[in-house]
């Protein structure tokens, strides 16, 4: 990479950017964008915001701190992410996934650019997410530290779910020592909206599991042996779908606040894990005996799974 790096109309004098391509995901993301681009812009050498048609200023503030601005109708976020993975025309092999409301710490730039500047044997890498909730880090609850994997060879990335979606990588996957933070600062009123939107993906993924198994059938991906993001759906293909709705709110709830030690996030962590971890799930659960009802009553077909959400958020 030469010394000189230009971006939009600027130039970075005697500065190395690393030969990463950053890609952001947005729709409606005015609040959040500028700190995204900023955050990412002088550090990689390519940042591009893939937009499903905002209706706010969210591609022309993107525009303006220097971002490539490229769009997709959103059906879900298992096709938008691999449109992103396969058909943009990125600068780079390696891409770095953020989503509008994260923003990567300068320890972990600084440890992405040492590793970059040496030859890589990995093809991906998982990087530990810090959540912030009113402005307060939730350090506790089984929330601290979750891994995911976000920068990965787009050679050898593929996106497998339509929803509860992540990166699969085809090859070594390592790990960093810090963190990239997720801070939303939208209004806890949009966070309902959102997680009631959720919740009904999430009770159709319910219904279609038991279906799954009725059928004998199961999910190939969940493996207790195989990384963090298998050993994830394992558990929850093998204990949590497994547990009587209505009631296994109330057991996250328990195992999550007390034995996670939840309730030492103070009131912002009493609030978020009381929501996520109790209201959401009971909210899903309400949802799923609902959609299972007129099944068991009169034969209807299972609900068709639509597009356009993807794994629930925090």
């Amino acid at each position: 990479m030469i010394s000189a790096v230009v971006q939009s109309d600027r130039v970075l004098i005697n500065k190395v950017a690393v030969s990463i391509s950053v890609v952001i995901l947005t729709y409606n993301e005015s609040i959040h964008i500028r700190r995204a681009i900023e955050n990412v812009i002088n550090w990689c050498d390519e940042v591009v915001v893939l937009d499903s048609n905002s209706t706010d200023d969210t591609t022309a503030i993107a525009e303006a701190c220097g971002a490539k601005v490229y769009y997709r109708q959103f059906d879900n976020y298992k096709a938008q992410r691999n449109h992103a993975i396969h058909e943009l025309p990125l600068s780079n092999e390696w891409m770095l996934f953020m989503d509008a409301d994260e923003y990567l710490g300068e320890e972990l730039k600084a440890e992405i650019a040492e590793v970059f500047a040496k030859p890589i044997s990995c093809d991906g890498f998982l990087i530990k997410r810090r959540f912030i909730f009113n402005d307060q880090w939730i350090k506790h609850g089984g929330y601290y530290p979750i891994w995911i994997l976000r920068l990965f060879k787009r050679s050898a990335a593929n996106v497998d779910r339509e929803i509860n979606e992540h990166v699969a990588v085809n090859g070594t996957v390592g790990r960093f020592e810090h963190h990239f933070s997720d801070h939303n600062l939208k209004s806890i009123a949009d966070w309902i909206d959102k997680h009631n939107r959720y919740s009904k993906l999430e009770a159709t993924q319910f219904f279609f599991h038991a279906l799954r198994k009725k059928n004998g059938g199961r999910d190939e991906m969940a493996k207790f042996s195989g990384d963090s993001v298998e050993r994830k759906r394992w558990i929850r293909e093998h204990i949590w779908n497994e547990l009587p709705p209505l009631l296994r709110p109330f057991i996250y709830f328990f195992f999550r606040y007390f034995l996670r030690l939840g309730f030492l996030d103070g009131k912002a962590g009493l609030i978020y894990h009381f929501l996520h971890g109790f209201w959401y799930p009971f909210l899903t659960d309400v949802k799923y005996l609902e959609m299972k009802a007129p099944t068991l009553k009169g034969g209807e077909k299972a609900p068709a799974l639509k597009g356009g959400e993807s794994e629930p958020r925090p």
